[in-house]
């Protein structure tokens, strides 16, 4: 019988509510921790489906203890749960196999439960995740080492329970971009624009309808983008990002406009504005002195543009941070490097940035603050 389905924060506070905090209330009455599901998984951006339930989705959840706690308890709650748990929640099982796997499923057992209660602290977890302890401070080096699928794991999902109060912190401190940062990176994120937007009119001109497209769909990607860092939201990784863009309210008639340019005749057109109404949303919000968001001519060429580096140059004088404003027109790591394998690794998006960094100001940035 195919069980119903539900979003995954449903089943997870539920799971914790009704089958876990039983368990430790009744075998470590004293013990303070924090119950929560953030970290990877579509559930956890509120973006699952019954398609998810195939792979590492299912009644799961992170408890965080006190550091001083962790070896005392750690072996004890996972042997608890792994005998008492019921082998079912809300018809879900909540064994998972292969234990040792990077991809786990939920698989029906009748011995003890392989389950998905990670037990951890909020140091280590963070460690793993982003590859600095922001209860020590956030640098700007955290900031843009650290891609926006990552910062959108970490402050997203739900916290079901916080008896220590360190991932409440965590969360809070990592809530969005600090306004100097935020300038910095919507400044990169219009500059990535300018470097192209001219040229789907070439390739149209050129009589390369599909390079055009080709260009205008990369354009559609930095435009999206660029609406998710006006909306205050990190951007996520490809699979999400039209899905996070979709929920944005301010974006309804940019979203037409993207489909036009995407779909429609006078792709140019479209992007412009789309563009025109993406500057007037960043004067709105009173980041930097105003900009007349329309388009113009790119030089003496026959096609529109909407000269997107005056946006980012307005973004940057109003930047009051000087080492942030001395940074090159790269931005965050994920806007400039597109490789998986660097930005699944904490210890390698690090180690990419801090080079951009120690180049443009001649000295390192290492670690938190």
């Amino acid at each position: 019988m195919r069980v119903p389905f539900i979003p995954g924060l449903r089943l997870c506070e539920a799971f914790y509510v009704e089958a876990v905090r039983p368990l430790l209330d009744e075998a470590f009455p004293r013990l303070r921790y924090a119950a929560a599901r953030p970290g990877p998984g579509s559930e956890v951006l509120g973006f699952d489906t019954q398609r998810s339930v195939d792979h590492d989705w299912g009644p799961r959840l992170e408890l965080f203890l006190a550091s001083q706690d962790l070896s005392r308890y750690q072996g004890k709650i996972s042997k608890l749960l792994a005998t008492r748990l019921p082998k079912r929640f809300r018809g879900w099982p909540t064994n998972f196999e292969p234990p040792d796997g990077r991809v786990r499923v939920m698989t029906p057992t009748d011995g003890p439960v392989a389950h998905r209660v990670v037990v951890t602290e909020v140091g280590a977890w963070c460690g793993e995740q982003l590859g600095c302890d922001p209860r020590d401070g956030v640098t700007t080096l955290d900031w843009l080492a650290t891609p926006g699928q990552r910062l959108a794991e970490v402050t997203g999902g739900a916290v079901f329970h916080d008896g220590i109060g360190e991932l409440s912190l965590v969360r809070e401190r990592l809530a969005f971009y600090p306004d100097d940062v935020w300038r910095y990176v919507l400044a990169c994120q219009w500059t990535r624009i300018g470097e192209e937007e001219a040229f789907v009119g070439r390739a149209a001109e050129a009589g390369d309808e599909r390079g055009g497209r080709v260009l205008a769909a990369r354009l559609v990607r930095e435009l999206m983008r660029l609406c998710l860092l006006l909306g205050r939201r990190y951007p996520p990784y490809s699979k999400w990002l039209g899905t996070a863009f979709a929920a944005l309210a301010q974006t309804a008639d940019i979203a037409a406009d993207i489909a036009a340019a995407l779909d429609g005749d006078d792709v140019q057109a479209a992007l412009c504005t789309a563009y025109e109404l993406a500057g007037q949303w960043q004067n709105r919000l009173g980041l930097a002195e105003p900009v007349e968001s329309t388009r113009r001519p790119f030089f003496d060429r026959p096609y529109p543009v909407i000269d997107a580096g005056r946006f980012a140059s307005a973004l940057r004088r109003s930047i009051d941070d000087p080492g942030i404003a001395a940074l090159p027109p790269v931005g965050a790591v994920d806007q400039f490097a597109d490789s998986t394998a660097v930005l699944c690794s904490p210890t390698l998006a690090r180690a990419v940035m801090n080079a951009v960094m120690n180049a443009a100001m001649n000295g390192p940035m290492n670690g938190c603050a």
